[in-house]
């Protein structure tokens, strides 16, 4: 949907403007340099996960006069890298550091703690710039939508990541850790990450910045056996290599495969793409091959265990006999129909009953409507887009997974987010947007200020940033996440 024809821009039936201030007379083009003699456009981006920072940064390389201001609900910066990748994976959080000199540089400023749609309407952010990019993200979770889903121990796998990782609408959500078996349902690489966080011995975690609530809880954990289940086959999974492999080595774990899934998947993965079929070669290795001595002994060796469950849909979670939590759930048995990317599950009719005392949902994220004003797509869970401007709304645009679904890693949201300010540069040289000075951060300020609500600047954050990594020193950690807010503001003097 968002990589369509330039053509179709037409669509928008964009209104007459007048002459630009930023037309220029020469052909506009990707990673053109704009003139210094031409004025200052005021673009502000909603977000501040990936698609926002790289956006703005972007934006703030391609255009040498361009203002770019930030603005985040949360108090703290950085989105799903903070909040999203998991604690044992830091090389990832490096991306943090460009992030960082982006909102450093001296035509760029963050704004957290400013909730827009309720201190700010997307209105009012539009007659205070000349552009206005949304990047919030996908802050919600699919549901199951199946009878029992209500129960205590059916968690989302977004909000027990946002636990561990001290997303502050988290911090209280105390799972349930005492039973045996845990039951993860969705087979993407937030499905591996819970189920390795569940799984990795505690003292392997110690020096991450995995909260300490989180810790302490892991550390009196009583999970021994994850499933992690998938509606359709072993060739449809939706995580990578790099997460199978990191769970086929967990220290103390060993791996539950059924080798009957993966009967004939031999002949067929020798046209399927190398990152698929490397894939699959290394689950039906592990599989139906037997291991050799030394990874035999270190899996007798094992106390925990996790495995996949293929062509299996859940159905009911069953609860406990006076019916106040999780006992088990119930999973319609599938089989597969059609090929390629169109093969899709099926139900037999037969059920299958999985003991269990905790459910995790991962069956994916999803966006929430900001505001009245923008056009939403509540099935799609997207905002209806072509190349990242917004339909029928001229000078609104959008990027990362409020613009494209969530899907893809932090790479793929760099390169979408760079096409998204590339399409406003264009239409800035165009003279399609507004040609009249913008006051920018000025007017939200005194809009913010008068509704009681006041922003938390990125020094702020590095005041914050700084506690942290404070903290974390006493334990050898790279920092101690704060997860209060009110402790946040308290700190800061707010």
């Amino acid at each position: 949907m968002a990589l369509r024809s330039w053509r179709l821009w037409h669509w928008f039936a964009l209104p007459r403007v007048r002459p630009s201030l930023f037309r220029s007379t020469s052909t506009p083009r990707f990673g053109q340099q704009f003139s210094t003699q031409e004025k200052t456009p005021q673009i502000c981006v909603v977000g501040s996960g990936p698609a926002g920072f790289y956006t703005a940064q972007h934006l703030l390389k391609h255009h040498t006069q361009a203002h770019v201001d930030i603005y985040e609900k949360q108090l703290v910066p950085f989105g799903l890298v903070r909040f999203g990748v998991a604690p044992d994976h830091p090389e990832v959080k490096n991306v943090i550091n460009t992030f960082t000199q982006t909102a450093r540089s001296d035509r760029c400023a963050f704004w957290g703690n400013v909730v827009v749609g309720r201190d700010v309407s997307v209105p009012e952010l539009q007659e205070a710039y000349h552009a206005v990019v949304l990047s919030y993200g996908a802050e919600d979770h699919q549901t199951l939508e199946i009878p029992g889903e209500e129960l205590p121990g059916v968690v989302s796998a977004r909000a027990f990541v946002g636990w561990y990782n001290g997303l502050p609408e988290n911090r209280e959500l105390a799972p349930d850790l005492s039973c045996d078996t845990a039951v993860i349902l969705g087979q993407g690489n937030v499905a591996l990450d819970v189920a390795r966080i569940l799984l990795t011995p505690p003292e392997h975690l110690e020096k991450t910045d995995i909260t300490e609530v989180a810790l302490r809880a892991l550390r009196q954990s009583r999970v021994k056996t994850v499933w992690i289940v998938g509606r359709r086959g072993p060739l449809q999974v939706a995580f990578t290599i790099k997460e199978l492999r990191e769970m086929i080595q967990l220290p103390g774990t060993r791996p539950i495969l059924d080798p009957s899934n993966f009967s004939g998947l031999q002949d067929r993965i020798k046209d399927v793409a190398r990152p698929r079929r490397r894939l699959t070669e290394l689950l039906l290795r592990t599989a139906t091959e037997k291991p050799g001595a030394e990874e035999a002994a270190r899996q007798a060796m094992a106390s925990r265990a996790w495995g996949l469950r293929f062509f299996r849909s859940p159905q009911q979670v069953l609860p406990t006999s006076d019916g106040r939590r999780v006992a088990g759930i119930r999973l319609a048995v599938n089989r597969l129909e059609g090929v390629g990317e169109s093969t899709r599950a099926v139900p037999t009719g037969d059920v299958e009953d999985l003991p269990c005392g905790l459910v995790l949902s991962s069956v994916g994220y999803k966006s929430r409507p900001i505001d009245p004003s923008v056009p939403f797509d509540p099935k799609l869970g997207v905002i209806p887009n072509i190349e990242g401007r917004v339909m029928k709304v001229p000078g609104l645009y959008c990027s990362g997974w409020v613009k494209t679904g969530p899907t893809g890693v932090i790479t793929t949201t760099m390169t979408d987010s760079f096409l998204t300010s590339q399409m406003l540069l264009q239409d800035l040289k165009a003279g399609l947007l507004p040609s009249d000075p913008r006051p920018g951060c000025t007017a939200v300020q005194a809009l913010l200020s008068k509704r009681g609500v006041r922003p938390v600047s990125f020094s702020d954050w590095e005041k914050l940033d700084a506690e942290e990594v404070s903290r974390g020193q006493a334990s050898g950690k790279p920092r101690e996440k704060l997860v209060d807010p009110r402790e946040m503001l308290q700190l800061l003097g707010h």
